[in-house]
């Protein structure tokens, strides 16, 4: 078993979408956003940059999974975690009914939202 979760419910109507992602050397990812509904992911190569709000930030490598509940809460990062190989992730999401599948998040919702996100890792 690669992942045991509990998703929100699924509403009827809901639709669902899986994708193949694959970023660069040192890509930084979408930009911060949200899902209307729940994904599940799987890193097939490299190593994701895996941030949601509420959490910190850490490393989802090669043959392990991901997940977030979607809905209100903020996908930070999903970027490559490697400067010198690239990184390889399928995404199932799924979709309330008569909503976007991804909503990008603008900078003045980031900065009214800041004390909702982790604590950030310092180098």
């Amino acid at each position: 078993m690669l992942a045991d979760v509990k998703p929100p419910f699924i509403p009827e109507g809901a639709s669902g979408m899986t994708i193949l992602v694959e970023w660069p050397p040192g890509d930084p990812g979408t930009p911060p956003h949200r899902h209307s509904g729940p994904c599940f992911g799987y890193v097939i190569e490299g190593a994701v940059r895996f941030e949601l709000e509420g959490e910190p930030e850490r490393v989802v490598k090669a043959g392990e999974t991901f997940w977030e509940p979607g809905g209100d809460v903020i996908h930070y990062q999903d970027g490559n975690a490697l400067s010198d190989a690239p990184t390889k992730f399928v995404v199932t999401m799924l979709c309330e009914p008569g909503q976007p599948m991804l909503t990008f998040v603008d900078e003045e919702e980031l900065n009214q939202r800041a004390p909702r996100r982790a604590p950030r890792p310092t180098a």
